[in-house]
């Protein structure tokens, strides 16, 4: 039978040829005994080196599609169908859990990269990273006389980071916390995993804020855990309203998600003395707090817990970079054998390299110099987007009051799906309140992020916005 493959023109082209000849393999265009063309016939009717063709055909015969026969020529083996089309007619189907579970709505990565205006949440200034400082970090930790670059290390991550990262956030946030309470973890979503992989049993009770971070939310029901939506108001979570039977508590105490305001020290206070009567775990997501403009520093629940109840999570994310995916959690004693044992069977260990840069950037006092300077760079953007909308929207919009973080929220009256979707066919990329939320008693409200806007064009985006 003959193999018909086409090229257009990618660079790839030895890829191109393997991908098209294995594919009619595996639907059945070429079976079992047919001969492909020899390889010098083959790369005339491409057009390409003989090389190019050679490649392909060897990676084809080293994976078990093609066999040479000496003096005949290459002849497709025999082997199963598995193409995708068939693969959908599988009886195989995902525990009934998954069913509820999708990726979020939020992501930085829905919207093209042609709008021209992004308001979206989330979202820091990657343009304002000092990349050629990271880059020489990074470099530097992946010579070969570099330990970094050599096994898998510790699972609850490189010792030099986790010293580090004990010292920043001693510094800056006054947390409790030795090299040897420190996980480090790819991001805030895997420490509430870790969490939950050794707190939370089929079925026991996750209290969660509402509205509040939706993947978390999806995070403890993937993993069996009766998820308990406990409603916000002025001064955080509604402690009063925390059922019994409540195994773990999840909040964001610095800048609630997606609201944006503080959790008073009362409700601190009630909800460590509250964990404490219930024997209940507190995960504390210190959210933004790196980013403050005003007021005096707000106490982390970790500082004034007494009893070991709270664990605390945290990322580089926002102040770093989304894309390099590093977290860590600070754990009670008790905790620390079996959540480096988590650690360990979930993904043996975080990227060394990386870590080892990271310890290099904090120790070097190069993290707490970029943060003040997104600090007074987000500070500006915050003051402009909060006076931009009183003035313009006054009768339109009711702005949850905010003195961190990287996006400001604002209750709202009309049809707020269809103002949405007029402002991104304009070029505006925002999410309404109950897009971020994911709860259906949120109420009407506009979520804008300021982190990957600049400051010179907020205005424009607004005033785009005023007009749809």
């Amino acid at each position: 039978m003959e193999v018909h493959v086409s090229l257009d023109g990618h660079r790839d082209l030895s890829g191109q040829i393997y991908r098209q000849v294995r594919a009619a393999i595996l639907d059945g265009r070429l079976r079992p005994g047919d001969a492909l063309p020899p390889t010098r016939e083959m790369a005339r009717r491409l057009a390409v080196a003989r090389n190019t063709v050679g490649v392909a055909y060897d990676r084809l015969a080293s994976e078990g599609y093609l066999e040479s026969r000496v003096g005949a020529g290459t002849f497709v083996r025999a082997v199963g169908r598995t193409s995708g089309a068939g693969s959908t007619r599988s009886a195989l189907r995902p525990r009934p859990v998954w069913d509820g579970v999708s990726l979020w709505r939020a992501r930085a990565d829905d919207e093209p990269a042609s709008v021209a205006y992004d308001l979206r949440v989330g979202l820091p200034d990657a343009r304002l990273f000092p990349y050629q400082t990271w880059r020489r970090l990074v470099a530097r930790e992946l010579r070969p006389s570099a330990s970094a670059a050599r096994g898998l290390g510790h699972p609850a991550g490189h010792g030099g980071l986790r010293a580090a990262i004990a010292r920043h956030i001693g510094l800056s946030r006054a947390v409790r916390a030795s090299a040897d309470d420190v996980v480090v973890t790819n991001g805030i979503q895997q420490a509430l995993d870790l969490i939950c992989r050794v707190m939370v049993g089929p079925g026991d009770g996750v209290a969660v804020e509402d509205p509040g971070y939706p993947p978390a939310r999806m995070l403890f029901r993937s993993l069996g855990a009766t998820v308990v939506e406990v409603p916000v108001d002025a001064e955080g979570l509604c402690v009063d309203a925390l059922p019994d039977g409540v195994r773990v508590v999840y909040v964001t105490p610095s800048h609630q998600f997606p609201l944006g305001m503080p959790m008073s020290l009362r409700r601190r206070m009630a909800l460590v003395e509250w964990a404490e009567r219930h024997g209940a775990v507190v995960i504390e997501d210190d959210y933004d707090s790196e980013f403050r403009f005003g007021g005096r520093p707000i106490d982390p629940l970790q500082s004034v817990d007494r009893a070991g109840h709270v664990i605390y999570v945290g990322s580089f994310s926002k102040v770093m970079l989304p894309s390099l995916r590093l977290g860590f959690l600070i754990a009670p004693a008790p905790l620390r054998d079996a959540l480096r044992a988590a650690k360990y069977v979930t993904d043996w260990s975080t990227s060394l390299p990386t870590q080892a840069a990271l310890a290099r950037f904090i120790d070097d006092g190069l993290l707490a110099r970029h943060i003040r300077r997104m600090r007074q760079e987000y500070a500006a953007r915050h003051q402009r987007i909060t006076t931009a909308l009183a003035q313009d929207f006054p009768d339109r919009l009711d702005v949850v009051p905010s003195s961190a973080g990287l996006h400001v929220t604002a209750y709202a009256t009309g049809d707020l799906a269809e103002l949405v979707g007029r402002a991104r066919a304009s070029g505006v990329a925002l999410h309404t309140l109950s897009e971020v939320a994911m709860s259906p008693s949120v109420r009407p409200g506009l979520v804008f992020g300021y982190g990957a806007i600049a400051a010179p064009d907020i205005g424009p985006a607004l005033r785009r916005l005023a007009v749809v």
